[in-house]
């Protein structure tokens, strides 16, 4: 399966980038027709170098793919039957971070919801004890969601409704203005969009990169209708988090949303994703 994948896609050698092989069963390799240098079925993908078998890899992409909850690492590794928690942590989060390389490939266009959330990161007890929540503090960490969302008529009540789309999630190294332009502008596509978010001078910027940036106090109708998808995404994804893990370090917060927002964003996939995720896994480095 994962060579069918592989040859969908196409195989580039490394040495003179011809995309024509051949394959060479004995040794799970191709050779280029051209210079003949071989280059292994690994390759170039996520599997690179790991000395784990193609079926746990599988079994883990399942196992990832299989809830929207997802597994933690040591799930992973108790259901795997693996002596060692190291190889499966690292296998684990180079698959997330394949996800986030997948997503990153695609903008986010038309109306797009914007707004912050604080995510709490590991810290020591007496930081939790002592520091404010929110922003500034030491125990949370600031992350921009993305929603595009387009306003549609509900068929029953008439009433215009917030329909959600694709989504997407970036840790920021703080709270200034230039770290959400550069974040939103890799982040969007700058034609025709349209930009709601709250009166956050983080925010400042943002007409400069669109066609319209609409601002809002923020308050309980801000919250519930402009920004209704980002702060149900937020609300998702925390709980998420706490159900599934414990104690994120800052470090690993971004490859924790990237296994969150490529299931989102296919969760009318069914089954498909797993396949989906074969393909990140290729083309994922």
């Amino acid at each position: 399966h994962f060579k069918e994948e592989r040859d969908k896609i196409g195989v580039i050698c490394q040495k003179c980038s011809n995309t024509t092989h051949y394959w060479i069963k004995s040794q799970w390799s191709y050779e280029c027709k051209s210079c003949r240098s071989r280059t292994s079925l690994r390759s170039g993908t996520v599997m690179q170098s790991s000395k784990l078998s193609f079926l746990i890899w599988y079994k883990t992409m399942f196992l990832l793919t299989a809830t929207k909850k997802g597994f933690s690492s040591k799930e992973i590794q108790r259901q795997l039957g693996l002596k060692r928690y190291e190889p499966v942590w690292a296998m684990v989060h180079k698959l997330r971070k394949a996800m986030g390389n997948r997503d990153d490939r695609y903008t986010l266009e038309g109306m797009i919801e914007m707004d912050e959330g604080y995510f709490t990161i590991e810290a020591s007890e007496k930081a939790h004890q002592t520091q404010k929540s929110g922003r500034g503090s030491k125990t949370k960490s600031n992350v921009m969601i993305m929603a595009e969302s387009t306003i549609l008529e509900n068929i029953e009540s008439g009433k215009a409704e917030r329909q959600c789309r694709y989504f997407k999630a970036k840790v920021l190294e703080d709270h200034k203005a230039g770290a959400t332009d550069i974040t939103f502008q890799n982040a969007i596509d700058k034609e025709q969009t349209i930009v709601f978010t709250d009166k956050s001078t983080s925010y400042v910027n943002i007409a400069d990169y669109v066609e319209l940036h609409i601002s809002e106090k923020s308050d309980e109708t801000t919250t519930t209708e402009t920004l209704k998808w980002v702060h149900i995404t937020i609300s998702n994804a925390k709980r998420n988090f706490v159900g599934t893990n414990h104690k994120i370090k800052k470090k690993y917060l971004q490859l924790y949303l990237n296994e969150f927002l490529y299931k989102l964003n296919r969760r009318y996939f069914g089954d498909k994703i797993f396949d989906r995720l074969v393909i990140a896994n290729i083309t994922g480095l």
